[in-house]
């Protein structure tokens, strides 16, 4: 499907679901809620709080999408990816989950700056390493990682302050480096 069709496509869908189409928005959940699921699990480890968040996360999609302003191909599904990340900081935060460790960097233990090689690993078992992660540590590390968020915005998202941010990475990919040399040695 070249990007052309990809843009009418994605703007029919939105202009359908906007007009209270409930098979538009089956096919929107059909389409998203596989990508959704992983944004949301990257976050939140428990499979059925996952579920619950994911389910507020359509919730609030649909009742707030008179309000996305279309900006070409992959747009609804990263306004999408934000309400879902959004919810489940909530969700960490409302329900005392997201344990951040609040001790300054130079408290950090002598681990080597060995950074995490995730090639030919497969996706599944990266995302399971990641959702092993203690809270604090995962919620600072996909934050840093995959919404590309500084230490400082970071740092105000969570209510904490930047070096405690940079502590928790640091120990984040420090788990995650431990994990990927247990998981190559038993391969």
């Amino acid at each position: 499907m070249s990007m052309l069709e990809e843009k009418d496509k994605e703007q029919e869908l939105l202009r359908k679901i906007l007009s209270g189409d409930i098979i538009a928005m089956k096919e929107f959940y059909n389409n998203y809620s596989g990508y959704l699921t992983t944004v949301c699990s990257r976050y939140i480890s428990n499979t059925d709080d996952v579920k619950d968040v994911l389910q507020e996360s359509f919730i609030k999609i649909f009742k707030s999408i008179a309000n996305f302003k279309y900006k070409g191909v992959g747009s609804l599904k990263a306004w999408s990816s934000r309400i879902v990340v959004n919810e489940s900081l909530k969700f960490l935060k409302k329900n005392e989950k997201l344990n951040v460790i609040n001790s300054p960097i130079w408290d950090l233990p002598d681990i080597s700056e060995e950074e995490a090689d995730f090639e030919q690993i497969p996706a599944s078992a990266i995302l399971e390493m990641i959702r092993a992660l203690p809270a604090g540590y995962r919620t600072v590390f996909n934050l840093y990682i995959f919404e590309e968020k500084s230490h400082k915005e970071i740092a105000s998202i969570l209510n904490i302050t930047e070096n405690t941010s940079a502590s928790q990475l640091h120990r984040a990919k420090s788990f995650l480096a431990k994990q990927i040399n247990e998981y190559r040695s038993l391969k």
